[in-house]
């Protein structure tokens, strides 16, 4: 019995631990798509493309903080009437913490129409 469990220890070490890396990349997914939602609307409430773009990389870097620093593009944005703010939110996590030592990229998308009431100047 005691040879079985010294065989199998290690084994299940690293079941925990795959299932410890794999719960931390489905939980940065649902943070980087959250923030991507967050940015595109902070970003739809703005009366300038400029102030836009600041306001979507701010509300980005703090949903998300230092522990995967996001870059944030407007790339498909239509900043006319009737328009919408397209954001993508990318960042690598680091996955080093378990012994992996990799990184994956994540990245969440969102698209929302801009604000009808707002002053455009």
């Amino acid at each position: 019995m005691t040879a079985e469990t010294v065989m199998l220890a290690p084994i299940f070490l690293l079941f925990l631990m795959f299932l410890v890396g794999a719960g931390r990349v489905v939980e940065a997914q649902g943070e980087v798509n959250g923030a991507a939602r967050d940015a595109a609307r902070a970003a739809s409430v703005q009366r300038s493309e400029d102030a836009a773009v600041a306001a979507a990389e701010q509300t980005a870097q703090s949903v998300l903080g230092d522990d995967c620093p996001p870059q944030v593009s407007m790339a498909g944005t239509e900043w006319v009437e009737g328009g919408v703010v397209a954001i993508t939110v990318t960042c690598e996590l680091d996955l080093d913490f378990l012994g992996f030592g990799t990184t994956t990229r994540m990245s969440g998308n969102s698209v929302v129409p801009l604000e009808q009431f707002r002053r455009v100047e």
